[in-house]
C-alpha cells in the first residue's frame, strides 16, 4: 500500500508547479504538464513566461539509471540566452543556450545544441522498485519569445562491460560519460579509447561516483584522472583507488585543438563569436580490459634479476677456468718464478739486448749504456710490496726537470712511437692519478643523484595529486603501476645497468688484486711487459654504468622534456670515459687528468641544459654551439696529433714583437700546408681527418635542422666519436700484427650483436616528449615481453648487456700483449 502511494506527492508537487507557472503568465501551452521520455517538446519563453516539465520514472533495486537531456534553441542572441535548470533529488544542473566556450586568446565558441547526462542517483538498499522525479525549468530574460526544443531520454547503454567495445559520438556541447563496475575477480583495468580522426582534440577522464560530474571543457580537470587525446588514449585504473568499486569514464571534446598539437582554425579569426553545432563531433570507441595480475609482477621481477644473475654465473665460470689454466702459476714461490714462467716467455719473446726492429724509427735500446737506460726508462722502481699511495709525491722528478721537458719533446715527436716511450713515469704516481677518476665520480654521483631523486618524487606526487597524466610521457598501453609509481615496469627494467655495473666492478677488482699479487711476487710480466695496468678508469666506468641505471630509472618515474638530461648525463660520461680509457691504454703518461676530464663533462652537460632551454628555435644558440664544436674538434685534434707537444709561443713573447706572427705563419705552413701532402704521422692524420669530417657534419646538421632533442644530439656525437676511435684502434692493432684472443673476440662479437638488437628496440618509438602528450600517445603500443615489458624496456635490458660487453672489450682487448716488451708495442 505504501509503495503505491509514493508517487502521489510527486504528482501533486508537479501540478502545483504548473499552476504556479500558469499564474505567472506562462502556462504549459500545448505540452503536457508531466513530461514523457522520448518525446520532443517545443515551445517559447520570454521574461514573463517560463516552462517547467516534470519527468517521473521507476528504478529497480540496485540499478543505476541515467537520464540524458537534449535542448536546442534557434536564438543566437548572447544577451538573452535561454536558461535550463534541471533539479534532481540531490542536485541541480544548469546551463544556458547558446552555450559559450572560451578558447585561446579569449576566443569564444557558441553552441545552440546542448545535451547533458544527469548525474545518476546512487543505488539504495531498498528491495522493491522506487520512483524518481526530475524537473526541467526553462526561462529567459528576453523581452521577446525565444523558441526551444526539449528531449529527455533514459540511457540503456550507460554501464560499460568488460572486454566489450562501445561506440558513441561526442562534441564540446554534448559530452558523454558512462559507468563501469569492477568485476569480482578484477583488481585493475585499462581503459582503451580509440578514434579514427585525430581532431577534434578530446579529454578522457576517470571520476569517482559523486555528483556533480565534471563533463565540460572548463571543469573536466577539477576531479579524477584525465589525459588529452587525439587518436588513442589509455588509463590504468585500480580497484583500490575507488572504495565503491565503480567509476565514471568521462569524454569531453575541447573547443580548440592547440592542446593536442593542432592549430586554431583560421576561419574564425575574423568572427570570434561564430556558432558551432555539429562541426566538432568525434566518433569514439571505448574498451575496458582487465590489466595484469599480481603474479605477473612477480614473474617480471624474477625474470629481470635471474636474467642478469646469469651474467654472474658466466663470469664465475670464466674466472674458474682462468684460475685453473693461469692463476695457479702465481702461487709459485718468488724464488722460483722464472722456472715456471720465464722459460715459456723466453721461447716466445726472447729478451734481446740488441736494438729492436724498427730502430730506424727512433726506438731506443733499453739494455745499452746507462745514459740510454736513463733516457728510455728513467723511472725508479720501488721495492716489491711498496705500492702504496701515501709515499708517492704528487709529481714525479721527471716532470719537474727542464732538461727532461726537452726530452719529452724529442721522444713524443718521433715518427714511430712505442709504448715504452709513453710509459716512463713512476707507475705509482700514474696509478694514483687514475684512481682520482673513481673517487671523483662517486662524489659526482651522490651530489647529482640526490636532487634528481627528490625532483622526480615531486613529479610523481604532482601526477598522483592532480590526476593530470599529461605531465609524464609514458607508454600508457604498457604502464603497470606499483604503489605510488605509475610505470613500475620502466623502472624495473633498469636493474640490469646496476647489476652489470656492479659485476664489472668485481671483475676489475679481481684483475687489480691479481696484478698486485704479481707485483709482490716480482713477476717479470708486470715490469716491462704488456700494457701498464691502471684500473682507476675501469672502476669509474663501472660506477658510471650503475649510475646510468639509477638515473634512467629516475627519469622514467615521470619522463618528460624537462628531465630527459637525467637519462643522458651519465651516458655522456660513459662515452667520454671509454674514449679516455682507449687513449690511456697506449698513452698512459699523457692522458687527461680526472679534474680536466670531469670539467669537460660538466661543460658538455651545461651545454645540454642550455640546448634544452634555447635549442628549440633560437638560431643564435646553434651558431655558437657549432662554432664551439668545430673549434674544440680542431684543438683536440692538434693535441692528439702532436701528443700534447704543440706550442706556438704566443704567451712567451710580447705582442709588440712582430716576429711572433712570422713564426706563427711558418708553423701553420710547415705543419698544416706542407704536411698535408706528406704528413709526418700518417695514421694519426687519417684518424683525425675522418674524425673532423664526422664532427663537422654533426655541426652542419645541427645548424641546418636544429633538432629538438638536443640531449640525444650531443649523445650521438659522443657515440660516433667513440665508435670511430674504437674501430681505428682495432684496425691499427690488427695492422700491427697483434692478435685478438678468444675472450675479447667473443666480447666484440657479442657487443656488435647485442647493440644491433638494442638499437632496433630503441628506435621503436613508444612516446615522444618532442610532441604534445596527446600526439605522443598515438605512438603507444602494448607490452611485448611477459605481458609486462614494452619495447623500451627491452632496450634497457639489451643496452645494459651491450654496455657491459663493451666494457669487457676495453678490459680484455690487449690481453695478448701481456708477454710482449713495451718497446715492441707500437703507439697509435
Amino acid at each position: 500500500m505504501a509503495g503505491r502511494a509514493a508517487p502521489a506527492p510527486g504528482a501533486l508537487l508537479c501540478a502545483l508547479l504548473w499552476a504556479a507557472a500558469a499564474a505567472a503568465g506562462g502556462g504549459p501551452g500545448d505540452n503536457p504538464a508531466p513530461g514523457a521520455f522520448g518525446h520532443v517538446y517545443r515551445g517559447a519563453v520570454n521574461i514573463s513566461a517560463e516552462r517547467v516539465y516534470a519527468f517521473a520514472y521507476r528504478s529497480e533495486p540496485g540499478q543505476v539509471d541515467a537520464v540524458r537531456v537534449y535542448v536546442n534553441s534557434s536564438s543566437e542572441n548572447l544577451r538573452y540566452p535561454v536558461l535550463f535548470v534541471v533539479r534532481q533529488q540531490k542536485g541541480v544542473l544548469s546551463w544556458q543556450v547558446p552555450l559559450i566556450f572560451r578558447g585561446l586568446y579569449q576566443r569564444t565558441y557558441n553552441y545552440q545544441e546542448v545535451s547533458r547526462t544527469l548525474c545518476p542517483s546512487e543505488p539504495t538498499p531498498e528491495t522493491r522498485p522506487y520512483d524518481q522525479i526530475i524537473f526541467v525549468d526553462i526561462a529567459s530574460m528576453a523581452p521577446f519569445n525565444i523558441a526551444y526544443e526539449l528531449l529527455v531520454t533514459r540511457l540503456e547503454n550507460f554501464q560499460l562491460e568488460t572486454n566489450k567495445a562501445f561506440n558513441f559520438t561526442a562534441s564540446p556541447s554534448q559530452p558523454q560519460y558512462f559507468l563501469y563496475k569492477f568485476p569480482q575477480d578484477v583488481d585493475s583495468v585499462i581503459i582503451n579509447v580509440v578514434s579514427d580522426a585525430a581532431y577534434p582534440c578530446s579529454v578522457v577522464s576517470v571520476q569517482d561516483i559523486v555528483c556533480p560530474v565534471y563533463d565540460l571543457d572548463h571543469n573536466v580537470e577539477f576531479n579524477g584522472v584525465y589525459q588529452s587525446m587525439t587518436k588513442q588514449a589509455a588509463i590504468t585504473v585500480q580497484r583500490k583507488d575507488f572504495p565503491g568499486e565503480q567509476f565514471f569514464v568521462v569524454f569531453v571534446i575541447k573547443p580548440e585543438d592547440y592542446a593536442c598539437g593542432g592549430s586554431v582554425p583560421s576561419s574564425i579569426h575574423g568572427n570570434v563569436n561564430r556558432t558551432w553545432n555539429l562541426q566538432r563531433t568525434k566518433n569514439l570507441q571505448v574498451t575496458i580490459v582487465p590489466s595484469i595480475k599480481k603474479s605477473v609482477y612477480v614473474q617480471a621481477m624474477f625474470f629481470s634479476f635471474l636474467s642478469f644473475f646469469s651474467f654472474y654465473l658466466g663470469s664465475l665460470v670464466v674466472a674458474f677456468v682462468h684460475y685453473i689454466s693461469t692463476d695457479m702459476k702465481l702461487t709459485v714461490p718468488p724464488g722460483s718464478v722464472c722456472t715456471a714462467g720465464c722459460g715459456m716467455m723466453t721461447s716466445s719473446h726472447p729478451i734481446s739486448a740488441s736494438t729492436p726492429d724498427g730502430s730506424s724509427y727512433g726506438a731506443i735500446d733499453e739494455s745499452s749504456s746507462s745514459g740510454g737506460r736513463q733516457l728510455s726508462s728513467p723511472e725508479r722502481r720501488p721495492p716489491a710490496g711498496s705500492d702504496t699511495d701515501s709515499s708517492v709525491e704528487e709529481e714525479s722528478d721527471f716532470d719537474t726537470m727542464p732538461e727532461i721537458e726537452s726530452d719529452k719533446n724529442i721522444i713524443r715527436t718521433k715518427v714511430f712511437l712505442y709504448l715504452s716511450d709513453l710509459s716512463r713515469k713512476d707507475r705509482r704516481i700514474v696509478s694514483k692519478k687514475y684512481k682520482i677518476y673513481f673517487w671523483n665520480i662517486i662524489t659526482i654521483a651522490v651530489f647529482y643523484a640526490l636532487p634528481v631523486i627528490q625532483l622526480v618524487i615531486t613529479y610523481q606526487t604532482v601526477v598522483n595529486v592532480t590526476g593530470n597524466q599529461d605531465i609524464c610521457y609514458y607508454n600508457f598501453l604498457c604502464a603497470h603501476p606499483l604503489g605510488v609509481l605509475s610505470a613500475f615496469n620502466n623502472i624495473l627494467s633498469n636493474v640490469g645497468h646496476m647489476m652489470l655495473g656492479f659485476l664489472f666492478l668485481l671483475i676489475v677488482l679481481r684483475r687489480d688484486i691479481l696484478h698486485r699479487r704479481a707485483m709482490e711476487m716480482k713477476d717479470i710480466y708486470t715490469l716491462d711487459y704488456g700494457i701498464p695496468k691502471h684500473f682507476g678508469l675501469f672502476y669509474a666506468m663501472g660506477i658510471a654504468l650503475m649510475m646510468e641505471g639509477v638515473l634512467s630509472a629516475c627519469y622514467h618515474v615521470c619522463p618528460n622534456y624537462s628531465n630527459f638530461q637525467f637519462d643522458t648525463s651519465f651516458m655522456y660520461m660513459i662515452a667520454g670515459l671509454c674514449m679516455l680509457k682507449l687513449y690511456q691504454t697506449r698513452h698512459p703518461d699523457i692522458n687527461a687528468s680526472a679534474y680536466s676530464a670531469y670539467a669537460s663533462f660538466a661543460v658538455v652537460i651545461s651545454l645540454a641544459v642550455l640546448g634544452v632551454v634555447f635549442g628549440k628555435n633560437d638560431m643564435w644558440f646553434w651558431v655558437i654551439f657549432s662554432m664551439i664544436h668545430v673549434l674544440a674538434s680542431l684543438a683536440l685534434s692538434t693535441q692528439i696529433y702532436y701528443m700534447g707537444r704543440f706550442k706556438i709561443g704566443f704567451l712567451s713573447f710580447p705582442l709588440t714583437d712582430m716576429g711572433i706572427f712570422r713564426r706563427a705563419v711558418m708553423v701553420l705552413y710547415t705543419d698544416c700546408i706542407q704536411q698535408c701532402s706528406r704528413p709526418m704521422y700518417m695514421d694519426r692524420m687519417v684518424l683525425l681527418i675522418v674524425g673532423n669530417l664526422v664532427n663537422w657534419s654533426f655541426a652542419i646538421f645541427g645548424l641546418l635542422y636544429r633538432p629538438r632533442d638536443f640531449a640525444s644530439y650531443i649523445l650521438g656525437i659522443f657515440i660516433c666519436n667513440l665508435l670511430l676511435y674504437l674501430a681505428f684502434y682495432i684496425i691499427m692493432k690488427l695492422r700491427s700484427s697483434e692478435k685478438l684472443l678468444p675472450i675479447p673476440m667473443f666480447c666484440i662479437v657479442a657487443t656488435a650483436v647485442v647493440w644491433a638488437a638494442a638499437l632496433y628496440f630503441f628506435f621503436q618509438t613508444l612516446s615522444s616528449w618532442e610532441e604534445t602528450p596527446a600526439e605522443s600517445r598515438e605512438k603507444n603500443r602494448p607490452c611485448i615481453l611477459l605481458g609486462f615489458f614494452d619495447d623500451h624496456d627491452v632496450w634497457h635490458f639489451l643496452s645494459a648487456a651491450a654496455l657491459f660487453f663493451s666494457f669487457l672489450v676495453l678490459l680484455t682487448l690487449d690481453d695478448d700483449l701481456d708477454t710482449v716488451r713495451r718497446d715492441k708495442i707500437p703507439v697509435f
